[in-house]
């Protein structure tokens, strides 16, 4: 790299607002204000061309815009003049519609789309398309794949009046699927409903003991049958998802994909630092070794307030990590999972989930969930 010369080195000796400096931060004011400028008037040109053609009757034989035409002898044979189909005619295939031509862009004609709506169900696309029955069953709204799954296995589903213990079976829309006498209908609306879970509430969909369940607090959220992901105990509170996408379901709360949950825990004294680092370190419980991600002191002043962060998704998992420490467990919230937090949502309350978010956790976005080696 050659050196820099003497003239390089005096200007930048120069003081903060010498004269040189300063005649050269003016001229590029000067140039700035000349580019925006010009760039200014390059749009105003166009919007006035955009709003003159508006204006102007659209031409007798319109051009086609773009790159010139690399075969012009085909592009005559196009031109010729063709014998009009009879409208009433069925169209033999839709793959060799001509173009249609709207004003100066030729459109061409495209296939129905097969593609579902966003949240539709299994059968939006034909009455004739096969699906597990677990699925079928689940897409009713009733439970999660898995517990449909058991339900038929146990001989509480019926196709066709028959009764049916392979889960894997293939059913049609056309297939008349019931629970003793009543009929499953899938739905074709998925719905994802985040609740900020209180404490004194059961997730389930229905308690024999008349207790309070999360589905009293959503009932003015949907007309669809949902059900909660996952369980959360009844004194446990925080985030909840409840959903009738019995696929979304299966994936949440499968062990295998190991989602991410965050909690807050209050035990009835501080956690020591001893007792800390050998949960950190991992314990054995009657089901088998766990050790959280994370466990960190929540408030620095009051040290029986602990973070956990833990993929496991066995049940009471976080409750019986401190009572095999022989602390006794005052007040458990989980404050995320699978991503989603219950930020602006009061205790009780519920929201729909965002597009991004029902993308996120439909991809099982790697960020909670936990990658194995």
């Amino acid at each position: 790299m050659p050196a820099r010369s003497d003239n390089f080195q005096k200007f930048v000796k120069q003081k903060k607002g010498s004269a040189i400096k300063e005649e050269i931060k003016q001229q590029k004011r000067k140039e700035k204000k000349e580019k925006a400028a010009a760039i200014e008037a390059h749009f105003e040109r166009k919007r006035a061309e955009r709003q003159q053609r508006q204006q102007s009757p659209a031409p007798a034989a319109a051009v086609k815009k773009g790159r010139p035409n690399k075969y012009p002898k085909k592009e005559a044979e196009e031109n010729v003049a063709k014998p009009v189909a009879d409208p009433k005619a069925p169209v033999k295939s839709a793959a060799k519609t001509a173009p249609v031509k709207q004003g100066t862009k030729a459109v061409a004609a495209k296939t129905p789309s097969t593609k579902p709506a966003a949240h539709s169900g299994g059968f939006e696309r034909g009455a004739t398309e096969l699906m597990p029955l677990n699925k079928y069953v689940a897409h009713g709204g009733l439970c999660s794949r898995r517990d449909a799954a058991v339900w038929v296995k146990e001989g509480k589903v019926t196709v066709n009046g028959e009764v049916v213990t392979d889960p894997g079976m293939k059913v049609s829309a056309t297939d008349m699927v019931k629970i003793g006498n009543k009929k499953v209908t899938p739905s074709r609306n998925f719905v994802y409903i985040l609740l900020n879970k209180p404490k004194d509430y059961i997730t389930t969909s229905e308690d024999p003991q008349g207790r309070k369940t999360v589905l009293d607090l959503v009932r003015t959220a949907t007309d669809e049958r949902v059900y909660p992901v996952g369980r959360l105990d009844r004194n446990t509170s925080g985030v909840l998802l409840l959903t009738n996408d019995g696929d979304l379901a299966q994936k949440l709360s499968h062990p295998k994909h190991e989602v991410k949950k965050v909690y807050e825990v209050r035990l009835d004294r501080a956690l020591t630092k001893g007792d800390m680092d050998k949960i950190a370190s991992g314990i054995t419980l009657e089901d088998g070794f766990v050790a959280p991600d994370v466990i960190a002191y929540a408030d620095s002043k009051d040290k029986s307030i602990i973070g956990v962060e833990i993929h496991s998704g066995r049940n009471r998992i976080v409750r019986r990590i401190f009572e095999h420490m022989k602390y006794d467990v005052k007040g458990l919230d989980r404050v995320m999972f699978a991503g989603l937090t219950k930020k602006d949502v009061q205790r009780g309350r519920w929201r729909l989930l965002k597009e991004k978010e029902i993308r996120l956790l439909k991809f099982m976005n790697q960020s909670f969930v936990k990658v194995k080696e």
